[in-house]
């Protein structure tokens, strides 16, 4: 099925610096990561500066810093509307009729409700009016008539009156329920009429990950899951991998959707080392965790080639992860308790010298003995009081960019609302 077309228009874009700039990237980012087509059109920005695939318009007049919009602003806070406001309406009409009808949606941040340039309110108004815009989705972001700062530079009567204007054939967007109350007030409609999205973050850029290390994360699931475990060892009989795997099941048992990630591989010239991870895999396959517990090794494009990962992607995996996991037999020193602490990840493991001796009651200690079930519990439970995990989980479950565009706007962007 062929995918809408979607223009997206506001005053300025991207490198223009500011809130709706920023909003619009991730958006157009998103819409390209979902191989969805999009376009920007605003007064002001340059297409080097968007995503890659993202297409660029710019019509000058649409710019709320373009000379004559500020002459006429000048006028219209007094008031007042100055002879050269209709000679704008229709200029932007003109530029934006055969812009505009090719698109199956056009997203307008801010312009139906923010005064910045009347002119090109009054000109969407008009194009709405003709039907040259198929269905028009209103992301407002503030309002002027509402705004203690913005309200004295609007006035009863056109055009200051199309920013209060309702139109049951736009569909309205706010980022928060605070809103959505404030501009159904505005507006006179119901609240329900009024979509909520949220913004996002990216994480990848939040987090700081590397191209390999994002790849990697992504095409183990890891952002989707309920707890991350990190496992930053070698594959050896003295890490107890068997009762990592033990504990995962019991997560799973008790709801959780938990993910392992042994970072270090087996030894393949030693005998040894490889007999104890193919019994690891074997075990996993019994405990039915296959898509639970994941050993780097084997997490490459081609199964049949071993991924080795280097200290930069490693980091990554601490920096996504909620949880370093030891439950180690012995260690010599115990690095990855001290890792952890620098990039502020909370430890669970066996009394190390790392943790006996620095981590003290910084870390949560285990024996290697425990029993995986009661390891389990131990686990939910810290989870359940971190209100730092809480919040952590749910935004990389729910409010990042990618999240946000296939839970909300791709529905939006298909729905027959306001058409």
């Amino acid at each position: 099925m062929k995918r809408p077309e979607t223009a997206v228009l506001h005053y300025t874009s991207p490198p223009v610096v500011g809130g709706v700039e920023a909003v619009i990237q991730a958006h157009a980012q998103a819409f390209i990561e979902a191989g969805y087509p999009i376009t920007i059109i605003a007064g002001r920005g340059e297409q080097t500066a968007l995503p890659s695939g993202t297409d660029f318009v710019r019509i000058p007049e649409m710019d709320s810093q373009y000379q004559q919009v500020l002459q006429a602003n000048m006028v219209l806070e007094r008031g007042q509307v100055p002879p050269s406001f209709a000679d704008l309406v229709n200029r932007l009409r003109e530029a934006l009729t055969s812009v505009l009808d090719p698109f199956d949606n056009v997203i307008v941040h801010n312009v139906l409700t923010k005064h910045f340039n009347l002119s090109l309110t009054a000109a969407l108004h008009y194009l709405l009016d003709t039907g040259t815009i198929h269905r028009c989705i209103a992301w407002c972001h503030d309002f002027t008539w509402t705004s203690p700062h913005s309200r004295p530079k609007v006035h009863p009567g056109y055009p200051w009156d199309l920013l209060r204007t309702y139109r049951p054939d736009v569909t309205y967007v706010v980022v928060s329920q605070r809103r959505q109350r404030a501009l159904a007030t505005l507006l006179g409609c119901p609240p329900e009429r009024i979509h909520v999205i949220y913004n996002g973050v990216n994480p990848r850029a939040l987090l700081g990950l590397s191209d390999e290390g994002y790849v990697l994360a992504t095409r183990l699931g890891l952002l989707d899951s309920d707890l991350i475990l990190l496992m930053p060892v070698r594959v050896t009989q003295a890490k107890n991998i068997e009762c990592a795997l033990r504990v995962v099941a019991a997560l799973k048992a008790r709801g959780c959707r938990p993910k392992l990630v042994v970072t270090g591989p087996p030894d393949p010239h030693e005998e040894q080392s490889m007999a104890y991870f193919q019994s690891l895999r074997a075990l996993r396959r019994q405990l039915g965790v296959e898509e639970e517990m994941h050993f780097v090794f084997e997490s490459g494009t081609d199964p049949d080639q071993a991924l080795t990962i280097d200290a930069r992607v490693v980091g990554d995996l601490f920096r996504v992860s909620d949880l370093v996991f030891m439950p180690s037999h012995r260690e010599g020193f115990g690095m990855p308790v001290l890792e952890a602490g620098l990039l502020g990840v909370p430890v669970m493991c066996t009394d190390v010298p790392a943790a006996e001796e620095i981590g003290g009651t910084n870390v949560i200690l285990l024996k290697a003995y425990d029993d995986p079930v009661h390891v389990a519990d131990q686990i939910l439970a810290w989870a359940r009081q971190s209100p730092v995990h809480r919040l952590r989980r749910q935004v990389r479950q729910d409010y990042t960019w990618h999240a946000i565009f296939h839970q909300y706007i791709k529905p939006l962007l298909e729905s027959q609302e306001g058409a």
